[in-house]
């Protein structure tokens, strides 16, 4: 094993398991995600929208398995780049670096424009202050790009805070909707013949399903600044998707209830939590608002952390230029790469949507960003079986490593094919053909890079978590 400079590294041992848990939930953004995902898939599922959860949550835990496996065995802040070029090659490796930073890029965008779309709202509402989006969300980028700049521990401790904050709201919301609504408590959004169309309504609502747990895998990128990573990676991994679940399948319960199980009202609204609970209590509306403003927060704070961290090692590791591979002197975080990321997203949401209504182009943005985010899950399943073989192979254990990522595989084709399927609206109609045009470039500039490098496939994971330096 090759020992890597102390200048090269990121703080080593700054975060425990605690720290990348919130961290994670952080980025899921459950209050925003639910807020604005829910409804559609009471509109596929119909009053036992609840199941889709459960089965998405399933879907994810399979997705969850391949990523605990590769962290035990090669904890990287590459993450999906360094586990797809490992098992791949080079090429594959390069190929990963620009697609799966572009689905960040681009979905991040998405969490940049509601940003400053929900602040105004909220601002309007309750303050009578209107103040233009774009420049809370120019204002958001801003304090979210200084505070992960200055330490891992510090922006991930803001995070932590803003997401607890967060959720002590939705819980409370979503227990006043009970009580109020107690007269209407039953088990229906749990029962199979309140499915509508039975498989088929779960098929309906899964894409927006999984999208909700979009995040739940990036305690992986922190590795090398967490504490026994090997270990407490795959626990983070676990414990994120079980509670977020768990979550969403609460406050889908709750908002069901508020709506006394009307899932033709509640697929009419637009933010059926809202709604709800400004019929439940509507002097109290604004913990709904304030939850989705940490939750927004917080989730910029988080997906700035980690996701750039995938851009940040594959500048350290020559796949892309190395700029993006410096790290701060005194606070030994990648600050060129997050501040690329972060900027970038914000440049995104100037380009294509200066004039455009933020919950349009949050929409937008998540929905193409998200394409490349599932195919490159997709890659990475099929990616643990080859690994183990090439580099494990007296350790393979079929159902783990092979059955299970297959398995998943498959599970997963459900939500990318409701991406990318023909017949929707414009813009959806142009993203698969945008996905795919960036994933050839993609695979183009692999190629190119490999025959310009011939230690590439050296370089790739060279960059172990916890080795000694």
């Amino acid at each position: 094993m090759s020992i890597i400079g102390s200048h090269e590294r990121l703080k080593k041992d700054a975060l425990g398991l605690p720290q990348i848990v919130a961290s994670t939930l952080a980025n899921i953004a459950p209050a925003m995600s639910f807020f604005f995902g829910f409804g559609l898939i009471v509109s596929g599922a119909g009053v036992a929208a609840p199941i889709t959860i459960l089965v998405a949550m399933v879907v994810i835990l399979f997705l969850t398995n391949t990523l605990s496996e590769f962290s035990k065995y090669r904890p990287s802040t590459g993450s999906f780049v360094t586990f797809i070029g490992m098992a791949f090659g080079p090429v594959a490796g390069a190929a990963a670096s620009v697609f799966v930073v572009f689905g960040y890029l681009v979905a991040a965008s998405s969490v940049v424009v509601i940003a400053g779309g929900w602040a105004h709202d909220t601002l309007k509402m309750f303050l009578g202050i209107d103040i233009p989006w774009q420049l809370l969300s120019l204002i958001a980028t801003g304090i979210v790009g200084l505070l992960v700049s200055r330490g891992v521990a510090l922006s991930t401790t803001w995070a932590a805070i803003f997401f607890y904050f967060e959720l002590a709201l939705l819980l409370v919301g979503a227990v006043i909707m009970l009580i109020v609504n107690r007269a209407s408590l039953s088990l229906a959004p749990f029962e199979w013949s309140h499915l509508s169309g039975g498989l088929k309504g779960i098929g309906l609502g899964f894409p927006i399903a999984i999208y909700l747990f979009i995040g739940w895998e990036n305690s992986a990128t922190l590795a090398e600044e967490t504490r026994d990573p090997r270990r407490n990676i795959p626990r983070a991994l676990i414990i994120g998707t079980l509670s977020i679940g768990l979550l969403y399948i609460f406050l889908a319960y709750a908002t069901e209830i508020a709506f006394h199980n009307n899932a033709t009202a509640i697929g009419k609204s637009d933010i059926p939590f809202i709604d709800a609970f400004k019929a439940s209590a509507a002097a109290l509306l604004i913990i709904a608002y304030l939850a989705g403003m940490t939750s927004i927060f917080s989730s910029l704070l988080g997906l700035t952390n980690s996701q750039a961290r995938i851009l940040f090692s594959s500048g350290r590791e020559g796949l892309l230029p190395r700029v993006f591979g410096k790290i701060h002197p005194q606070h030994r975080t990648p600050f060129v790469a997050m501040w690329s990321f972060v900027l970038i997203a914000l440049a995104i949401v100037i380009l294509f949507g200066w004039n455009a209504k933020p919950v349009d182009l949050y929409g937008e943005t998540g929905s193409l960003g998200t394409i490349p985010i599932i195919i490159t899950y997709l890659i990475t399943n099929l990616a643990l079986p080859v690994y183990m073989l090439r580099h494990h192979r007296a350790e393979f254990r079929p159902l783990r490593h092979a059955v299970i990522p297959v398995l998943g595989t498959i599970l997963t084709l459900f939500p990318l094919w409701g991406l990318v399927q023909p017949g929707q609206p414009a813009p959806y109609n142009i993203f698969p053909y945008a996905a795919l045009g960036v994933l050839i470039l993609s695979i183009i500039y692999g190629i190119i890079l490999e025959r310009r490098d011939p230690d590439l496939v050296q370089k790739i994971g060279s960059y172990v978590a916890d080795e000694e330096y």
